[in-house]
């Protein structure tokens, strides 16, 4: 067993959900009816999607394996995972496994730096088809950090429309065209070159530093001389991976860290202003509507379990 994640260690808790800011959804009866009957929806569409942030104790075991396809993306903290009778795996951060349909298995988060995922079951035969033509249930796939943004945003997509307009045909078929995509984008690009991995690297270094610093302020020259790019390669590099420039990323990470300080503390929005270095509070409410959605009270207000 993984280290850190041993069933042993969660014997006395074991939880299949129930986490703070979780989020979930599963197709209703009716839809999913509608969904097996629809020419475009019968072969591939989502019957369950969630998101268990830090989840603890997490634990799920089903010995006669489940009717769809799972996808278990972890994104942070590390889990492990068991099926087809082999040893466990780990899937940490940045890697996406697969259970295919029918498979008994058990998994669940690290004991000690438990898992983010964000999961969804797929079924139909297409579902199958495209699993087996990607290869994608041969062990977890790491993601490079380009793909990671783009599954974080089809997912966000994926749930608002499921959640949203559940009774709406369009957008189901939207849905499953778009994890249909998505997989297949994960599939083509889980094959690193050495040139991939090294602008990987690059990267990683640049996230870390501003990781490190979203209380407070980052400029692209920093940035450059941190990872002995120029500039304008940074630029580049950041555009083709993540589709955006370096500061407009570190300020995405900052309303990302807002709004995970709004969901699970207590502080008001000028403490979390602050917190996430941002001087000017009008600035702040202005820059995390346009980039979550909502402002900051409106975003608090939102249910999210």
């Amino acid at each position: 067993m993984p280290e850190g994640g041993s069933i042993a260690a969660m014997e006395s808790i074991r939880k299949p959900e129930g986490f703070d800011a979780q989020r979930l959804f599963i197709q209703p009866d009716y839809m999913q009816n509608e969904l097996m009957s629809n020419e475009l929806t019968r072969g591939f569409h989502v019957s369950d999607i969630g998101f268990f942030p830090r989840a603890r104790y997490h634990y799920r075991e089903r010995e006669e394996g489940c009717d769809s396809h799972i996808f278990i993306y972890c994104a942070e903290g590390e889990g492990w995972l068991e099926w087809k009778g082999d040893k466990p795996a780990k899937l940490e951060r940045r890697q996406l496994a697969v259970i295919p349909a029918g498979s008994p298995h058990r998994y669940g988060a690290s004991a000690d730096n438990p898992w983010t995922i964000y999961w969804f079951h797929l079924k139909g035969e297409q579902a199958e088809l495209l699993i087996r033509a990607y290869g994608l249930d041969q062990g977890p796939l790491q993601l490079t950090i380009g793909t990671h943004a783009r599954f974080l945003e089809d997912f966000e997509q994926s749930y608002a429309l499921l959640s949203d307009k559940t009774y709406s045909m369009p957008a189901q078929i939207h849905v499953s065209q778009c994890i249909r995509h998505l997989l297949s984008t994960i599939g083509i690009t889980a094959d690193n070159t050495a040139r991939d991995k090294k602008r990987e690297r690059y990267l990683e270094q640049a996230i870390r530093y501003m990781t490190d610093r979203l209380n407070g302020s980052v400029t692209l020259r920093e940035l450059a001389g941190h990872t002995g790019l120029s500039k304008q390669h940074l630029i580049y590099l950041f555009n083709r991976e993540t589709g955006c420039p370096p500061i407009e990323y570190f300020l995405r990470m900052k309303m990302q860290r807002a709004g995970q300080m709004l969901d699970l503390t207590d502080l008001g929005v000028k403490e979390v202003c602050a917190a996430v270095g941002i001087s000017d509070p009008y600035y702040f409410s202005r820059l995390f509507k346009k980039l979550m959605g909502a402002s900051p009270t409106e975003y608090r207000k939102v249910p999210k379990g």
